[in-house]
């Protein structure tokens, strides 16, 4: 068993990442374990959602049903895992405790950013709202999340327009 904490991966009961995470936490705060477990995370990102034409941050988990640890593992800290209510087993094979690499640890995104999401598709019919073209339907061409524009095609005075407004100034019709 090596010296040097590497990144785990637990699978847990889905719904229960931040409730395992924590009772680590205080088991850690108990037997003083801060030298064996060092890190808990639950992989989250931050989204934003953009339904009806209003704007709402969400975080959501990136990987539902499992925790990532930063651990040197010894009998100690796997056996402090291993029987922690809400824990499965560790991710390997055989349920024994395999580190991630470095190359891992990066792809998992336990420092990930934000995204953007929207209730609509290229083509789906919408309604243009908070601008001079408010009240008028289109149908979307093209989405651009990085600048949070989406290009419409409005038709005015029975002619097809293309025109370009914000994520939030589309709200979605129901056909």
């Amino acid at each position: 068993m090596s010296q040097a904490a590497k990144w785990y991966v637990i699978h847990t009961y889905s719904g229960y990442e931040n409730k395992v995470a924590q009772n680590i936490e205080k088991v850690v705060e108990n037997r003083k374990l801060h030298d064996l477990i060092q890190e808990i995370r639950v992989p989250t990102e931050r989204v934003t959602e953009i339904v009806d034409g209003k704007t709402k941050e969400v975080e959501r988990k990136t990987f539902p049903g499992y925790v990532l640890l930063k651990m040197i593992c010894t009998d100690d800290s796997w056996y402090v895992v291993r029987n922690t209510r809400g824990v499965t087993g560790f991710v390997g094979p055989g349920s024994d405790p395999t580190p991630l690499s470095e190359k891992e640890v990066a792809a998992m995104g336990v420092e990930s950013g934000s995204t953007i999401e929207v209730d609509y598709s290229v083509g789906d019919r919408i309604r243009v709202t908070g601008t001079n073209l408010d009240g008028f339907t289109g149908i979307v061409q093209s989405i651009n999340l990085e600048d949070g524009q989406v290009e419409v095609l409005v038709n005015m005075f029975g002619r097809d327009t293309p025109t370009t407004i914000a994520l939030n100034q589309a709200v979605k019709l129901d056909d």
